[in-house]
């Protein structure tokens, strides 16, 4: 069982041998994943070593390789992009080739998934029951959608607005509910929604 850590190492390699098709180093892994120190990324790779997950060979600067049949597959978090379709107008799908990861929208460090309840976001297209992907943050930037936390006690989901008094302004993206404006002390920043996801079936 890995864990947590050892788990994102591993996304980390694969994904990046299958945007480089060679393996990286301990260096770009560290840098990666934001860990200071090579010793730590070392054993999260030796751990990934001994489960039979990837190889690596010695003597070789990018020896790092996966152990999947016959080299680098597609990853099961992939969907074929078949071509483009105008959402106005009726045209024709051109069939393509290529591969969208899904990992590579959606996952990632400090990353986590949150369902939503209610429509107070429904006018930035957010609907209940939608998830959305939160990259871990304690700071936003004016008009990003995050996850706040209120008097440390109730968290919500609204877009963020700062003031000149360095007073926030929690909206909510639904005319019907009225904006609420509050000291900075008594907001804490969560999250930053990076992604969401629905499904019609």
């Amino acid at each position: 069982m890995l864990s947590k850590r050892q788990q994102d190492t591993y996304q980390f390699i694969r994904d990046y041998i299958l945007r480089h098709g060679h393996g990286p180093v301990l260096e770009e892994i560290a840098n990666g994943l934001g860990i200071q120190s090579r010793g730590s990324v070392h054993r999260y790779v030796q751990t990934l070593v001994d489960a039979g997950l990837i190889a690596v060979e010695s003597g070789r600067h990018r020896g790092i390789s996966l152990l999947e049949d016959s080299g680098v597959m597609a990853p099961a978090t992939s969907l074929p992009m078949v071509g483009r379709i105008a959402a106005g107008h009726p045209i024709e799908a051109i069939p393509g080739e290529e591969r969208i990861d899904l990992g590579e929208f959606f996952m990632g460090p400090g990353r986590f998934v949150l369902k939503v309840q209610g429509d107070s976001m429904c006018e930035a297209g957010i609907l209940d029951g939608d998830m959305v992907v939160i990259q871990q943050a304690d700071t936003a930037s004016n008009g990003d959608i995050v996850v706040a936390l209120i008097d440390h006690e109730v968290a919500t989901l609204k877009t963020l607005l700062r003031h000149d008094d360095g007073s926030l302004t929690l909206r909510a993206e639904n005319s019907l509910i009225p904006p609420f404006r509050y000291p900075a002390d008594r907001v804490q920043i969560q999250g930053i929604v990076v992604g969401q996801m629905r499904s019609y079936r």
